[in-house]
């Protein structure tokens, strides 16, 4: 008798082999036997019922399968971890825009982003509280500001006073959003609006000391903390 061990590192494992010469004894059962045989062997079921379990019973056919699966093992233990990849998934791990193909003609699927914060960078200089119901964000005269989610324009005022100028959108499901003290309004009333319109630009319009945003969600009407809609 011999005995074969093998270490396989990536699966913490080892697999030992025991080779013995087989015994002398009467003539193996042929893997396709004749349907006598069969019909003697089994007495329930059809011929194709009876074949098939005899294939599958047969003890060099279950050797077979055994070998097979622990030579599988053994090949994943020392295959790469990116062997399998695809060019695309080796050269770039980068998630493409899927595309949806019409007639042969490819059109890419835009993906839109749930919520947003209206300001890039984010600074929040005031939370939302009893007092101040919104939130207020840093920047400078002239940056950009969009919306939180799609939606459309459902009031514009210019104003000397209070919010100064102001946009507010309706995002469905009575859930608006307000920005305030803008410098530059740039949407029109009634116009649709997704996360990459430019609703206007930062400013100090109205009641504001140095520029920054003002940012209100109501629900219903109701003010309510910002920071439970945009993402965290």
């Amino acid at each position: 008798m011999k005995k074969i061990i093998l270490h396989l590192p990536k699966h913490r494992l080892s697999m030992e082999f025991r080779l013995s010469k087989r015994r002398k004894g009467p003539m193996d059962e042929p893997i396709i036997p004749s349907i006598k045989t069969l019909n003697l062997k089994y007495r329930i079921g059809g011929l194709t019922k009876k074949l098939f379990r005899h294939l599958f019973e047969h003890k060099k056919v279950r050797a077979l399968f055994g070998t097979n699966m622990a030579l599988m093992i053994i090949a994943s233990s020392f295959t790469p971890a990116g062997a399998f990849m695809t060019n695309n998934e080796t050269t770039n791990n980068q998630e493409e825009a899927p595309v949806y193909t019409v007639d042969g003609t490819e059109t890419p699927i835009n993906t839109e982003i749930g919520t947003q914060f209206p300001t890039d960078p984010i600074r929040i200089t005031q939370g939302y509280n009893f007092f101040h119901p919104g939130l207020d964000l840093d920047g400078i005269t002239g940056d950009s500001i969009k919306p939180i989610k799609i939606g459309k324009v459902i009031s514009i005022d210019q104003s000397k006073f209070a919010y100064g100028n102001s946009v507010i959108i309706d995002h469905g499901n009575d859930l608006t959003s307000l920005y305030a003290h803008l410098s530059k309004i740039n949407v029109k009333l009634g116009q649709e609006v997704n996360t990459n319109t430019v609703v206007g630009e930062m400013g100090a319009t109205g009641r504001a000391f140095g520029d920054h945003l003002h940012l209100e969600v109501r629900d219903k009407g109701i003010p309510i903390n910002p920071q439970s809609v945009l993402p965290r």
